[in-house]
């Protein structure tokens, strides 16, 4: 049993060095001395698990998917009718993983990097996630007149791959604040009126009173109004 654990220990910790440094180099520069050197173990101990680079990666590819598949089905679970508050909690907790999960973060990099091709990524998965979801919401009429699921999902996905590659640089681009902001500005034009009052912008995991950005989707429609009003009333000689 305690050998057993060991090697789980010895795994794992192989696919926690191998996720950082792909996330850092790249499939193809990465090498397994880098990792077996990050992880603290020998090549003889890195080959003993993984006999080459690529069963590395798609232990971390696997590993990323797992993750996704954990936050999407929890996101369901929690709202269960409503689709766009779903995709809402999310997106949040996602982007938190890329922030601050380095497996999350590595699986995401190897989808960028055509010489990995072939498996289902991580990123793929995500996507095909959100279209389903948007063509649910737009079936159940959640949408806002004249928007189709197709688009509202591809403002989402290619939304959510830009946080990805720009948090990989600053880390600000996967905050809840900047995506709270994204969802302040797409949701009263994605969401049916009728449900903006019960959509919240920040997330609906987090029970307790909301912080100032934190507000449903209504209060940030009723904001751009107000500021399209005032705008209007300047004159235009001030």
């Amino acid at each position: 049993m305690v050998k057993q654990q060991r090697a789980a220990r010895t795994r794992h910790a192989l696919i926690q060095a191998a996720a950082t440094v792909f996330a850092e180099e790249g499939f193809v520069t990465a090498s397994l001395s880098t990792i077996s050197r990050r992880a603290g173990v020998s090549n003889g101990a890195l080959h003993f698990h993984f006999a080459s680079k690529h069963l590395l990666a798609e232990a971390v590819r696997a590993e990323a998917a797992r993750t996704v598949r954990r936050i999407t089905d929890a996101a369901q679970a929690r709202q269960g009718g409503s689709c766009l508050q779903t995709v809402v909690d999310a997106t949040h907790e996602l982007m938190g993983s890329l922030a601050h999960d380095s497996v999350v973060r590595g699986g995401f990099e190897l989808a960028g990097d055509t010489a990995r091709g072939g498996e289902t990524s991580p990123r793929t998965q995500w996507q095909h996630w959100v279209e389903d979801v948007l063509r649910r919401a737009e079936h159940s009429g959640a949408l806002a007149q004249g928007v189709s699921g197709a688009d509202g999902a591809h403002v989402i996905v290619a939304a959510t791959a830009g946080f990805e590659v720009l948090g990989g640089q600053d880390p600000s681009w996967l905050s809840r604040q900047t995506i709270t902001g994204f969802w302040e500005v797409l949701l009263p034009r994605l969401a049916d009126r009728r449900d903006l009052d019960a959509l919240v912008c920040a997330g609906s995991q987090r029970p307790g009173t909301l912080p100032p950005r934190e507000q449903p989707a209504r209060e940030a429609s009723a904001r751009e109004a107000s500021a399209r009003e005032r705008s209007a009333q300047v004159s235009p000689d001030r």
